[in-house]
């Protein structure tokens, strides 16, 4: 029989772990921006359009390579980060496998355009679809820059789906701001369709991380500093007041890399015990220092999780350099074990007897006495004038018509607040709240009806009333009102 396993193309192998390390266009940015920092740049610059599809764009001011570099670079497993198995171990740099620019341009078009300090040209270097295409000397900038466009052209069904550009685009921006929190020293820039969203200056560590959360985490943070013989822990932890629905300013680096770990994350969530509800989390911020020989960085494809020698006892000492700055900072209430000056609240016993207070009643207070109504009722109300010839001491029953029309001698204003007063007295304000003259809103329709309120405060006799009046009238389409009975056109807001 014939032989059936075969060596793979490296096009093909290339793709495949691209699949791994390549997976969204965010993937893409952290590792470039990732080899700028370890090439020395101090200021880089990304620009994405399209959510990552079309361009993804990588300036620095690095040291550059040579045309040699620049070719060979494309090339799997092909780093100048570690040259044997102990290097592994004692890593200081962001990229040491050297398979993150190999699977880029396995499934984009990429070109790199670098130049060396000391040279007088740079080099001009194409490879698509992981294919070298061409090599040429170029005038650029020392530095690199990376242009990768047309991500997974030639995987259809990867293409087909990536998340749409908004939501590449959040991604990118996530990925920029790890990178950037851990390198407070280096400049960074963020486009997003050639429109500028993050321009970080050098700065401090919590210089950074206002620039980059917002304003609004400035006075919510506290320092923690923690030295240990087998981790050193830095960085700011955010008060419990200002804890937040999500968790989204949740950090932690390890040597200047980002990383993510479950277990960790319950040290800082248990320093804030009791402190804030279950539903809220709180903001973090920390730098773990320690020996590289102490962890494993390559134990994730996309290197974002981190294996500890001795997890437990890291996971003590984040607890309490945490606890402790809360409780320094008075966030955490201290107990206090002082009597004197407090209250003594006294304790039921069973089988005691307790006599109640007693009621203290002025029994000789009177607020409608005649001193209190002369000295108080004047500088409270100051000059009443009353109507002439009004007694209100009683509600009246069912007034006259006449009495709601205007009486001689007021003014039109004072006579209206008149008939207002007499008639809510008389059909009663609360079941019929008159609004303006001869018109009354009922509170289960709303539109007004032409009608005079019942004396009766049941709402049946209203409704019965409505029918009768609907059926006697019919609205045109001019506003006014044809009144069958009459035979006569009436506007539909008369009396």
């Amino acid at each position: 029989m014939a032989d059936r396993i075969k060596l793979l193309p490296d096009v093909v192998a290339n793709q495949i772990a691209a699949g791994e390390v390549v997976n969204r266009p965010s993937s893409v940015v952290k590792e470039m921006m990732e080899n700028a920092i370890d090439a020395g740049a101090h200021t880089v610059t990304v620009n994405a359009r399209d959510g990552g599809r079309e361009l993804i764009q990588i300036v620095d001011d690095g040291c550059g390579m040579s045309p040699m570099d620049a070719r060979m670079a494309f090339d799997r497993h092909a780093t100048s980060k570690i040259a044997s198995v102990e290097d592994i171990y004692a890593l200081h740099t962001f990229g040491f496998r050297g398979e993150a620019l190999a699977s880029i341009a396995a499934v984009a078009q990429v070109e790199l355009r670098t130049r060396q300090e000391g040279d007088e040209v740079g080099t001009q270097t194409s490879v698509n679809g992981g294919k070298f295409q061409s090599q040429e000397p170029v005038m650029c900038p020392a530095g690199s820059q990376f242009y990768v466009r047309n991500l997974f052209y030639n995987v259809p069904a990867r293409r087909r789906f990536l998340e749409k550009s908004t939501a590449s685009s959040k991604q990118i921006k996530a990925e920029f701001q790890r990178v950037a929190l851990c390198n407070p020293a280096v400049a960074f820039e963020l486009y997003d369709n050639d429109v500028p969203v993050y321009r970080l200056q050098p700065t401090s560590l919590a210089g950074r991380i206002v620039d980059v959360v917002g304003r609004h985490i400035k006075p919510n943070l506290l320092e923690v500093a923690a030295d240990t013989s087998i981790v050193r822990v830095d960085g700011f932890v955010g008060r419990p007041a200002a804890a937040k629905k999500s968790n989204a300013e949740q950090y932690f680096f390890v040597n200047g890399r980002y990383f993510s770990d479950q277990y960790l994350r319950k040290a800082v969530l248990k320093a804030y015990e009791k402190l804030i509800p279950d539903t809220c989390f709180p903001s973090y911020f920390l730098f773990l220092t320690i020996d590289p020989e102490r962890i494993d960085v390559n134990v994730h494809p996309q290197k974002i999780e981190v294996k500890f020698d001795d997890k437990e006892a890291v996971w003590e000492i984040i607890h309490a350099a945490v606890r402790n700055t809360l409780g320094k900072t008075g966030a955490v209430p201290m107990m206090d074990f002082t009597a004197e000056g407090r209250i003594e609240i006294p304790v039921a016993r069973q089988g005691a007897v307790y006599d109640e207070p007693a009621a203290m009643v002025n029994e000789h207070y009177n607020p409608f006495a005649e001193g209190y109504v002369a000295e108080g009722a004047d500088e409270q109300c100051g000059d009443v004038e009353e109507f002439p010839g009004e007694d209100f001491t009683e509600f009246p029953g069912p007034t006259p018509a006449a009495a709601v029309r205007p009486q001689e001698g007021l003014s039109g204003r004072r006579a209206e607040v008149r008939r207002r007063t007499l008639r809510s007295i008389r059909w009663g304000n609360i079941s019929f709240p008159i609004g303006r003259v001869g018109t009354t809103r009922c509170p289960r329709r709303r539109s007004r009806r032409t009608m005079r309120p019942s004396r009766s405060r049941e709402w049946p006799t209203c409704r019965r009333r409505w029918a009768a009046e609907r059926s006697s009238r019919r609205t045109t389409r001019s506003g006014a009102c044809w009144n069958t009975s009459l035979r006569r056109m009436r506007p539909y807001n008369s009396g």
